[in-house]
């Protein structure tokens, strides 16, 4: 799909979707409880959706109503020896340990960019544990054949938090006595927030000393309904946020939580309207970055965004994608290891960019659109499914003048 972005100053109200991160959580943890959960406010993204296919075939039953879903669950009970987990990171991520929980082999599978994303750290511990763990150099497909043995054990950060936040999910309903897991490097601290605050839902206690140790201490298993109200994302609140600062400032975003663990908050602190230029370490805010280099674009003077290299095993190498879009609308940038700095311009060229099949830059570029001289054309615009398959249907409720062109 081809996407025609118009400048326009778009006006009205508008509720982002469903945090993403929190419902494929939520559907982790609802799937290792034993009873039923109630998620009210659920995803629809398409990484939401491969969350819910992967529990099915892990055993939940699952039932949609209008406004909610209702997860049904024994624990893992596979009716199927594979899960798919779409192009989703963070599914791969989190159902590898849960998946090796179970004595019979499962493999873990996906599609586009997330087969050639690394899963080294765990297909490392796994085998650590009793697990016997096949994969394709450290990638997808993973196959691990449990039971996991838990145990103490140490886990390595610093590429993505994902990793620890499936070892918690798992280690959360299988540990039988106290447990500790050592992380070194931890990036995306927030993320981890959300995991212990969502097992602390299903009565799970997970105790850390400054991220640098995470004890799980087991509890009585809850065997009441569980029921969990997401939140609106952040993620795609941010792209409103900037919206406002380039156009001056015409939308009501309602649905956010001011007191929200997701990381993407973190935006808020460095937009305003006068659009003052910045110096912000996105390390563990690293979604919000392609939009923070469009918004530094339109800043006065020079902007600095640390945390680049936390962008290059997304669905992108979303550092080369950044400074690419950059380049397309006549933004002057210098990349510097993990630094990118971005000079302020008066507005941006009319282009034609890609998205690099990346729901981030292909969001990002049509806000750009709002701030540039003529309309941006946006190649694989539909990339804005993974997370938000909404999106130009919103913008343009908002008065934005998009153009959707289908092959």
């Amino acid at each position: 799909m081809q996407a025609i972005i118009s400048r326009s100053k778009p006006m009205g109200s508008i509720t982002p979707p469903a945090s993403k991160s929190m419902m494929q959580r939520a559907c982790a943890a609802a799937l290792l409880h034993t009873g039923k959960t109630i998620i009210n406010n659920y995803g629809t993204s398409d990484d939401d959706k491969a969350a819910l296919q992967i529990i099915q075939n892990l055993g939940a039953h699952v039932r949609h109503s209008k406004d909610s879903i209702e997860i049904t669950s024994h624990g893992i009970n596979p009716v199927s020896d594979t899960i798919h987990c779409g192009e989703s990171g963070l599914s791969a991520r989190m159902f590898i340990p849960i998946a090796a929980l179970y004595h019979q082999p499962i493999t873990i599978t996906g599609e586009g960019s997330l087969m050639n994303r690394p899963m080294d750290a765990l297909t490392t511990i796994l085998p650590q544990l009793g697990v016997l763990v096949i994969s394709n150099n450290a990638m997808l497909p993973v196959t691990v054949k449990g039971p996991m043995h838990v145990a103490d054990i140490e886990i390595d950060g610093a590429m993505s938090s994902q990793f620890l936040t499936g070892m918690l999910m798992a280690y959360a309903f299988a540990a039988k006595e106290k447990t500790t897991i050592s992380v070194k490097n931890l990036n995306s601290k927030p993320y981890v927030d959300m995991t212990v605050d969502m097992l602390r839902q299903y009565g799970k206690r997970i105790e850390h000393d400054n991220y640098t140790s995470f004890t799980i201490v087991p509890q009585a298993a809850l065997h009441d309904d569980i029921s969990i109200t997401l939140e609106a994302d952040m993620s795609a609140a941010a792209n409103f946020v900037v919206a406002n600062a380039l156009t001056g400032g015409g939308i009501e975003i309602t649905g956010l939580n001011e007191n929200s663990l997701q990381a993407d908050k973190a935006i808020m602190q460095v937009v305003n309207p006068k659009r003052n230029a910045f110096v912000f370490d996105a390390t563990d805010s690293p979604d919000t970055i392609p939009l923070l280099a469009v918004y530094a674009g339109a800043c006065n003077g020079q902007s600095k965004i640390g945390g680049m290299s936390r962008l290059v095993h997304k669905e992108s190498n979303r550092a080369e994608s950044t400074v690419a879009l950059l380049g397309k609308l006549g933004v002057s940038f210098v990349l510097d290891g993990d630094v990118l700095t971005v000079t302020g311009i008066q507005h941006f060229n009319s282009c034609e960019a890609d998205s690099y099949n990346d729901h981030r830059i292909a969001m990002a570029a049509a806000i750009a659109a709002l701030y540039a001289d003529g309309d941006v054309v946006i190649n694989n615009a539909e990339a804005v499914a993974k997370s938000y398959p909404h999106f130009f249907k919103d913008l343009a409720a908002l008065g934005v003048k998009c153009n959707l062109k289908y092959e």
